[in-house]
């Protein structure tokens, strides 16, 4: 039913890791293939491309639904249905800026004294649209190459700013730039054609498909933890256990005890249980969680 596109290069082996966690396992003929299959009845076709490319063919069809940026599908000036974000991955944990960034000693601290300084401005990005588009809002008068990386180092000799992509800005900061302006706050998403999105079945597959996929990320980090307790400690294991809303609490057969359960962080959980056993509890169990769904 849905034809899915998923990004490759940075993002392909956690993309891959997370879809496998979700029981939507991608199955390819090698690791480096660019056509896939999931054993699913909802998803028809699988392809691996750029993630650059991957609003562009949403957008006009090829494929129902993807995982991009943010910043792709503004460069792009795709029309997509945004269905959700996903933060599955260390380069998708803290969403990435896009910055315009000038020399250190420039007395430049903003975009409106840019838009007041005279002459055109010479700006390197790899984001010559999105770039565009936000200097020329600003009434910044600008001169725009495409960058095909290394953008931080064409300062000043080749151009007077730069636009590019940060998480800490510290690789700007090492060239001796300064970040003046964050013109796109970008997340990894997951997106849809918009006539796709509006057919009854093929979004209700898409809901689905999110669904598996958030309850997933939302299980990473987490473990279910059941224990027992006398009538008389109850009060003082319920102090300390934490949960994500409130503990399950069932009287056991006979009475006079209980057993709890609990979903908690997994870092917590090697000063949790000697602090549980402390407190009294017993018949300590942590098992391991694959999806919460909400």
């Amino acid at each position: 039913m849905l034809r899915l596109v998923l990004p490759k290069g940075s993002l392909e082996r956690a993309t891959m890791q997370l879809f496998e966690d979700a029981d939507l396992a991608v199955n390819r003929a090698s690791d480096v293939a660019y056509r896939g299959t999931i054993g699913d009845p909802r998803i028809s076709e699988v392809r691996i491309l750029r993630p650059q490319e991957i609003p562009v063919y949403v957008a006009d069809g090829l494929f129902d639904l993807g995982i991009t940026g943010r910043d792709c599908i503004e460069e792009r000036g795709s029309e997509v249905v945004s269905l959700g974000r996903l933060s599955y991955s260390k380069a998708t944990a803290n969403p990435a800026r896009v910055v315009l960034a000038v020399a250190a000693d420039s007395p430049v601290t903003s975009l409106a004294e840019l838009a007041a300084r005279p002459g055109t401005l010479r700006v390197s990005s790899e984001y010559p649209e999105l770039t565009r588009k936000a200097l020329a809002a600003q009434g910044v008068e600008a001169e725009i190459s495409l960058s095909y990386g290394a953008t931080e180092a064409k300062v000043p000799d080749i151009a007077d700013a730069v636009v590019d992509m940060t998480e800490t800005g510290s690789a700007l900061r090492a060239a001796g730039l300064r970040v003046i302006e964050t013109l796109l706050v970008s997340h990894t998403e997951l997106i849809a054609n918009p006539a796709a999105a509006a057919d009854p079945d093929k979004r209700h597959a898409m809901e689905q498909i999110l669904t598996l996929l958030q309850g997933t990320l939302e299980a990473r980090g987490k473990v279910l933890v059941k224990l027992n307790v006398s009538a008389e400690n109850l009060d003082s294991v319920l102090g300390v256990l934490p949960s994500m809303r409130a503990p399950t609490v069932s009287e056991l057969s006979g009475g006079g005890a209980f057993a709890l359960e609990a979903v908690v962080a997994k870092s917590d959980i090697n000063v949790l249980i000697p602090a549980l056993r402390d407190h009294g509890a017993s018949d300590i169990l942590e098992i391991p969680l694959s999806k919460i769904v909400h």
